[in-house]
């Protein structure tokens, strides 16, 4: 499956050397982020000149944002197989979901995709798009895949699924959002994460845990 969502589809040229792009990108951004990444270092990585980069991504915020959508889906693929790899227990399975998803948050990476997509959203609406499909949207809808799973084996009790995702993933991001959106977030301490995540989770499970 490409790296690229349907959003950016009729901006973004495919070639022979398109994933030679993106693999060259990929190593570029998550190495510099987005500001620190120019184009010649991504052309010099991807082995092609920039003239064939630029037939590719005639905007160096689409190339990040084909990037950032591929390690959102990488991520979400990775917590699935842990997900799905044996019986495990709900909570469990939230504090893995819940580290995932602060983990990129907080991530250096994460921040510049967060900070990028809400300055451009207005002058580029594809940008917010694509970051809500491949961030938020995607979430949901594997948490959503959770969740009727472990309904249907009686761990939790869930009637609005959507709901009950977006609603984990919100207790995920207190203490985290705003301070990505002001830019003053600091380092995440292990206790102050321990702290989100434990919180997240039980009071989760206070609201949607099974009673026996």
């Amino acid at each position: 499956m490409s790296q690229v969502t349907q959003t950016s589809r009729t901006e973004i040229r495919r070639g022979r050397k398109f994933d030679q792009v993106i693999e060259g990108a990929r190593k570029v951004f998550l190495r510099d982020g987005f500001e620190g990444a120019s184009v010649d270092d991504i052309a010099r990585e991807a082995g092609v000149s920039k003239a064939t980069l630029y037939s590719y991504f005639p905007d160096k915020r689409l190339l990040f944002m084909a990037i950032a959508s591929g390690e959102c889906e990488r991520q979400a693929n990775e917590a699935v197989e842990f997900i799905y790899a044996g019986e495990k227990p709900v909570d469990e399975v939230l504090r893995y979901a819940a580290k995932v998803l602060i983990d990129y948050l907080t991530s250096d990476f994460g921040r510049q995709t967060y900070r990028l997509c809400v300055a451009e959203s207005d002058r580029f609406p594809a940008l917010g798009e694509q970051f809500y499909a491949s961030g938020p949207l995607l979430v949901r809808q594997r948490l959503t895949e959770y969740l009727r799973r472990a309904a249907a084996k009686g761990e939790v009790v869930i009637e609005d699924y959507d709901l009950a995702a977006d609603q984990f993933a919100e207790l995920c991001k207190v203490d985290i959002l705003a301070g990505l959106m002001c830019g003053v977030m600091g380092t995440l301490t292990p206790e102050r994460r321990k702290r989100i995540i434990d919180g997240a989770v039980e009071m989760f499970l206070a609201r949607y845990g099974a009673k026996r």
